[in-house]
């Protein structure tokens, strides 16, 4: 067969195939299960597949690559506007062949092993987070029932809490007590699990070059670091420049232009979510310290003197969200000149963990 092209909608067990000749037209159609489509490609000649940046997708296109096929995964999103009428499998695989011709589609870079394992590795401790504020406030809601105030914040609200379920005068009933006792051994286990998986981070980020150039920013911890090399693989040579790497976090401007009338709102939050809110949450840590030093009287650099100016001429929401935007642009050049920003102590940020368990 001398197709060129094949589009592939990806499924959990039924794959939707259209194979298209060097003019674009669809010339076949194939409905294939999971292990026809692992032999699908061995007897055929295959110049290019084109498939959604959607789950397993990464899997597949390294295991086509590995056959010498070229693979372009396409944004679902730019995807969805060349559906034609209803949407079905034959359809969405139509759609890729026409979004495949638009070159203004970027397509997504393909993920290598090492990076999806480093990307899971945060999404179970995201999980495991949720998890453990949720056993938190639903521990916090049963005390308030009998007439019990936990104090703000998780660890000392866990420790006065421990202290409540020991006491037996306390109003909390005998029989609830070991339920509850239960759901603070949970949480102690979700602690002792995180920090094992940090422990983890540690060791990746230290066998990394490119996150301890980023730990040499500002704002940017083992979180952050490990995060962003995980979504760029530590080379930024596919982004066109600076902007361009802060906009796919989402941290530029909206615009509604026309004429000679261009007007910017408020930040896309396009993109990566998590890799945002870590930058955001770095940017307000930036300015936080900033403040703290220019009260002491000490100096500052001006990376920390330029959020206090645009702390003090708008607000500190919005101070946020433009520290956060520079601190993607240094991450930007700190990846490609590979160079550090500043001196700092790396292995103090590397080593910090957020529940610290004895060895």
């Amino acid at each position: 067969m001398n197709a060129t092209t094949v589009a592939v909608d990806l499924a959990k067990s039924v794959f939707e195939v259209a194979i298209a000749d060097q003019n674009w037209k669809v010339i076949d159609r194939a409905r294939l299960s999971r292990p026809q489509f692992e032999r699908w490609f061995h007897n055929r000649a295959v110049g290019l597949v084109v498939m959604e940046a959607c789950g397993s997708a990464h899997f597949w296109a390294r295991q086509l690559q590995g056959l010498g096929i070229e693979v372009k995964l396409l944004p679902p999103k730019y995807v969805r506007a060349y559906v034609k009428r209803n949407k079905t499998d034959a359809a969405d695989a139509a759609a890729l062949l026409e979004a495949a011709r638009c070159a203004d589609i970027v397509p997504v870079r393909v993920k290598s092993v090492e990076q999806q394992a480093l990307q899971s590795l945060h999404r179970v401790r995201s999980a495991w987070m949720a998890t453990r504020t949720s056993r938190i406030n639903g521990l916090r809601g049963f005390c308030r029932e009998f007439g019990i105030t936990i104090a703000v914040g998780s660890r000392l609200g866990v420790e006065q809490i421990s202290r409540v379920l020991v006491d037996s005068s306390t109003a909390v009933p005998a029989m609830l007590r070991d339920t509850l006792k239960l759901l603070i051994d949970e949480i102690r286990l979700l602690e002792a699990r995180i920090a094992q998986l940090e422990r983890e981070l540690t060791a990746a980020a230290k066998a990394s070059a490119a996150c301890e150039r980023l730990l040499s920013v500002p704002g940017v911890g083992l979180l952050t670091a490990t995060a962003m090399v995980a979504a760029t693989g530590g080379s930024v040579s596919h982004f066109k420049d600076a902007r361009h790497f802060s906009s796919w976090f989402g941290l530029t401007p909206k615009e509604h232009s026309s004429g000679s009338t261009r007007h910017l709102g408020r930040i896309s939050k396009r993109g990566d979510r998590y890799l945002r809110m870590l930058l955001t949450h770095g940017a307000r840590s930036v300015l936080r310290a900033a403040t703290v030093a220019q009260r002491c009287g000490r100096p500052l650099d001006p990376l920390r003197q330029w959020g206090l100016n645009v702390q003090s001429r708008s607000n500190h929401n919005k101070a946020t969200c433009a520290l956060a935007n520079k601190l993607a642009r240094i991450c930007f050049a700190t990846l490609r000149d590979q160079e550090p920003y500043e001196k700092t102590n790396m292995l103090k940020k590397v080593e910090r963990q957020a529940y610290p368990m004895p060895a």
